[in-house]
């Protein structure tokens, strides 16, 4: 994704009133005073962006913050599932974002490489294995299969169940936006992340 985004971050200098509410709606106060302060560092460009929309910003940011800060599922799990979400809609914003989260969670660089190489063949445990497979029949299928649903059964309960189908519908979503708006890396994720491994392909 070369060239100017087709939507431009809003600069925190320009945030009116509704952007900083939502800000504040979205994270906790902690966070939001930090991100808002005199001295702080640049805005993510996500968060910039959603700016345009603040009456639809605070309430997703807040909805999302479920899934990273209070989930029902293991973020090991849940960052496999999203980096799997981010190589097939080739969305590489999202891809750098939690290429960079994976080594927090356990997820090791061979393995963040076989999201993308031999997903359907690489070692992983058959919940791994399954919450993989889902991932790709929700984006192909818009359905989980029932013999992958019967598995995922098996060692999920039903609010995590719930919860996987929101993570990958979420982040399918996600990657929408930053396909479709330009989203442009943010500078620390250009200089700490590996080119996504989709790039180049056909």
């Amino acid at each position: 994704m070369n060239g100017a985004p087709r939507l431009a971050p809003i600069p925190r200098e320009d945030w009116n009133d509704d952007a900083r509410e939502a800000l504040a709606r979205g994270f906790s106060d902690a966070v939001a005073e930090r991100l808002l302060a005199d001295d702080a560092g640049p805005m993510p460009n996500v968060v910039a962006t959603l700016m345009h929309h603040p009456a639809l910003a605070g309430p997703f940011l807040a909805y999302n913050n479920v899934l990273l800060r209070t989930p029902a599922l293991d973020p090991r799990l849940r960052e496999l599932m999203v980096l799997r979400v981010a190589y097939r809609t080739r969305a590489r914003y999202e891809w750098a974002q939690h290429e960079r989260l994976a080594p927090r969670v356990g997820i090791s660089a061979e393995e963040v490489a076989a999201i993308a190489r031999d997903a359907e063949t690489h070692a992983w445990s058959p919940l791994e294995a399954a919450a993989i497979a889902a991932t790709d029949q929700l984006i192909d299928r818009y359905r989980v299969d029932d013999a992958t649903w019967d598995l995922l059964a098996e060692e999920l309960d039903a609010r995590q169940l719930v919860e996987l189908v929101f993570v990958v519908g979420t982040y399918t979503g996600l990657a929408m936006v930053f396909n479709s708006f330009g989203l442009q890396l943010d500078a620390d994720l250009q200089a700490a992340t590996a080119p996504a491994p989709f790039l180049h392909e056909e």
